[in-house]
């Protein structure tokens, strides 16, 4: 299977020859594989070099002219580096753009701290109107890609070396009325005994953690905007709101959002995630989700105990 990095790639290549106003600009990361598109399109594929703030500078302007800019490099480089320029230059001048990331929180640990971005989906949270979407199979990277660049809002697409074995249905979906809306949280399986709420890359895991205890268990490629109503009506179905998030990046980026969903009903949310302990040692990315409790063994640990408590 290929990885979301190399699907972004070919299908980001082929869509520049359909759409005339896309637009990709690059900060090394990626040139190689971009260097077929720059060849057939100098003037829509831009490489700055490593310079991070213009990347996300040069993007904006871009947007500004009416182009739908793509713009990419590692997560720590394109959120956290020039977060000032994501925040003035797409958010203050109110234009559109996808932010497509690589590296996740962990994907290359022998890069070390500075190419480890666990915080980058919690950094955006402080920002409004970020459509965030964290695809856990290639083919979800390509049909979030694809609805993103159909649109004019603010997109960031989180990829990772971490992957599902089997892609699900995600994105928009038509209603009888022919109405578009976000397909949400998706039900993977049910149960009574409280919600397990899997983002991306996780749900894996997730299911194997959760292996013959009674709860449901919800998929979610989509984190913002949460999903609020979806989130309510699963918790609906059983006695009481226990509710577990598990994310990729920093725990607890979403404990917020379900609590705010959950307001008029008594519940607990316990967030997942990446710790905000920084493990100095490079290791490999396996060793880095069960150093944080990602793997299903802690998982299963933590979920039993929270539901148990």
């Amino acid at each position: 299977m290929d990885t979301m990095r190399d699907r972004f790639i070919a299908i980001t290549s082929q869509l520049l020859a359909e759409e005339p106003r896309l637009a990709v600009v690059l900060a090394d990361i990626s040139a190689d594989g971009f260097a077929p598109a720059r060849q057939a399109h100098p003037d829509r594929v831009i490489n700055v070099g490593i310079r991070e703030q213009l990347l996300i500078g040069a993007g904006a302007g871009m947007a500004l002219t009416g182009m739908r800019p793509i713009v990419h490099t590692f997560a720590s480089f394109l959120v956290e580096r020039p977060f000032e320029q994501v925040k003035l230059d797409f958010g203050h001048q109110r234009v559109g753009g996808i932010l497509v990331s690589a590296g996740g929180s962990y994907d290359w640990p022998a890069g070390g701290f500075t190419h480890m971005a666990p915080g980058d989906v919690a950094l955006l949270d402080t920002l409004e109107g970020w459509t965030v979407h964290v695809p856990g199979h290639p083919d979800e990277a390509e049909a979030l890609l694809r609805e993103a660049v159909d649109g004019d809002d603010r997109v960031y697409v989180r990829l990772s070396l971490q992957s599902n074995r089997e892609a699900r249905p995600v994105g928009r979906s038509t209603g009888s009325t022919g109405s578009t809306r976000s397909a949400g949280f998706s039900v993977v399986r049910g149960g009574r005994g409280g919600t397990v709420v899997a983002v991306g890359p996780m749900l894996d895991n997730v299911l194997a953690a959760t292996e013959g205890l009674d709860v449901s268990v919800l998929y979610a490629t989509t984190v913002r905007p949460f999903d609020a109503a979806g989130l309510r009506r699963a918790v609906s179905a059983g006695p009481g709101a226990d509710v577990v998030i598990v994310e990729p990046y920093l725990a607890g980026t979403s404990t917020a959002a379900a609590n705010e969903a959950l307001l008029e009903l008594p519940h607990r949310v316990l967030g997942l995630g990446v710790g905000r302990a920084e493990l100095r040692r490079y290791g490999q990315m396996e060793e880095h989700l069960a150093a944080h409790g990602l793997d299903a063994r802690g998982l299963r640990e933590r979920i039993t105990g929270f539901l148990r408590g």
